[in-house]
């Protein structure tokens, strides 16, 4: 498993390195979940929910690789496109499969009005979630319910949980897998310190999954 990168990350945040052992086992458990075929989930309120959407933007395309398609896709595009498929194949960027549960509107005031705002990300974990995917939870205070509540539903169907929040860790820290406890209390310096953690974790996926 590669970590080359975590020792510039503590370098640039000393902050971090009570959560260095966390750091590695979360890559870990992204790292055997990609490499068995499977995806990841992420979840979170406010700017939480920002963040989500940030993280599935940096794995899902390219970060600091431009990451071409394997030759095999290429053929297939330009098979079924012809000209059309030639183009679009060298455009397409790998890609590591990443759902943002905060972005289906529609959806979530659905489920909001009809059941209860705290369900509407354990809902979309019990109908996309797979045994071995990963739910990755973001809560500064660690106790947001929505969170707590889609945690239940992962650990009840076979996926990993990771979960990204403060100093106290509140309710979510002793339920996950894998607890990333920034060391921080207000919900500014939390989010200020979530940002290089996930920064790091693409980065070593990038590293892993699309060699130059």
């Amino acid at each position: 498993m590669t970590n080359n990168h975590l020792p510039q990350l503590l370098d640039r945040y000393p902050i971090l390195k009570p959560c260095a052992d966390h750091l590695t086992a979360a890559l870990g458990i992204l790292i055997a979940a990609y490499k068995a075929g499977n995806k990841l989930l992420v979840c979170g309120n406010g700017g939480s929910a920002a963040d989500s959407e940030h993280i599935v933007a940096e794995l899902m395309k390219g970060f600091f690789k431009r990451r071409p398609i394997p030759a095999e896709h290429a053929t297939q595009l330009e098979q079924a496109g012809q000209a059309d498929g030639k183009a679009v194949a060298g455009r397409l960027q790998g890609s590591l499969a990443a759902v943002s549960l905060v972005s289906h509107v529609s959806l979530i005031t659905a489920i909001g009005n009809d059941t209860g705002f705290d369900m509407i990300f354990a809902q979309q974990v019990y109908g996309l979630g797979r045994p071995g995917d990963v739910l990755l939870g973001i809560s500064t205070s660690g106790n947001s319910r929505d969170v707590v509540n889609a945690v239940v539903v992962a650990r009840a169907f076979g996926l990993r949980t990771i979960i990204l929040t403060g100093g106290a860790g509140g309710a979510l820290a002793p339920m996950a897998d894998v607890a990333i406890k920034v060391p921080a209390d207000s919900v500014a310096e939390i989010q200020e310190l979530h940002l290089p953690v996930y920064h790091w974790l693409s980065t070593e996926l990038e590293e892993t999954f699309f060699a130059e």
